[in-house]
Parts: structure tokens; sequence; C-alpha cells
């Protein structure tokens, strides 16, 4: 499958809906490394990410996300990296996604969410392999060195 503009463009009629999600980074041997999800069925990576649930703040619903999808619950929240707009996967609405910068030592994680099977892989910020959706590849691209920044800053 291959997303093209036609995602990016909403049409009449579709219902919107809020998620949360975001970049996990983690330092090791002075080298910045962010989690990617591998979804079954999809050939290439995503970020951590899904629905705001009622009740739920955007930044609480992407720390669940990423606990669901990639094990990961030892974040510390760094900061907000904006908001990316798209159809949904079936196209039936309309995503808005909420996305932050978090931090975190732990390298492995167990997804609490049994389906689908996701698996959590750590890839360099500098040699980020293909992203299935292009404004998650975007967003990585466009804050990389605000990144890189706010980590080095944790680290003192």
């Amino acid at each position: 499958m291959i997303i093209d503009h036609t995602w990016y463009q909403r049409p009449p009629h579709v219902p919107e809906h809020v998620s949360a999600g975001g970049i996990v980074a983690r330092c090791e041997n002075n080298r910045i490394y962010i989690a990617l999800i591998n979804e079954p069925g999809l050939n290439d990576y995503v970020l951590p990410k899904g629905h705001v649930e009622p009740g739920e703040s955007i930044e609480q619903a992407a720390v669940r996300e990423i606990a669901e999808e990639a094990g990961l619950s030892q974040l510390t929240l760094i900061a907000p990296l904006g908001m990316k707009e798209r159809l949904s996967f079936d196209k039936r609405s309309w995503k808005k996604t909420h996305y932050f910068l978090f931090l975190t030592d732990q390298a492995e994680g167990k997804p609490t969410d049994p389906q689908p099977e996701y698996e959590v892989k750590w890839f360099p910020l500098d040699a980020v392999p293909d992203l299935f959706w292009p404004e998650q590849a975007r967003l990585i691209c466009d804050n990389r060195e605000r990144m890189e920044k706010l980590i080095k800053s944790q680290q003192r």
C-alpha cells in the first residue's frame, strides 16, 4: 500500500478522532535511539499512538498507548512535538494525532495490548528506517535537532 497525498485531504462528512502518541528516546553510549513499532501486516515501522479515551488527557493517552503498543512504561515527558492530521488506515475517520517526546532508560518492553502483536525495535535517531506514515517521518526529521538538544539537556 502506498500512502499518497489523498490521505492528507479531509473529505466532507468524515468524523474526527483525537489520538496521541510519541517518540520515545533513550541514550546508550552517547547515541540517541528511538522506539518504533512493527505492526503485523505493515512492511514499515510506525510511532506508537492511538485514540484518546473519555476522561483521559492527551498526555495520559500518549503514555497509555506507548505502554500498550511498545510496552514502555517508565517514561519522562520532555516536550510536546505538535499535531499531525490524516485519514485513518481504513479512511473512515479524520485523525488528529498529538505527539510528545519522552525519555526512558527502559531498553525492553512487553506490549500490553495483545491484539495485534506489536514488536518494538530501537533505531539510532540519525538512521531511522522507512516509516509507513509519511507525516511521522516528517515529524522525526523536522524535530531531530530540537530533540537532540532537549535530550542532551536532560542528560546533564
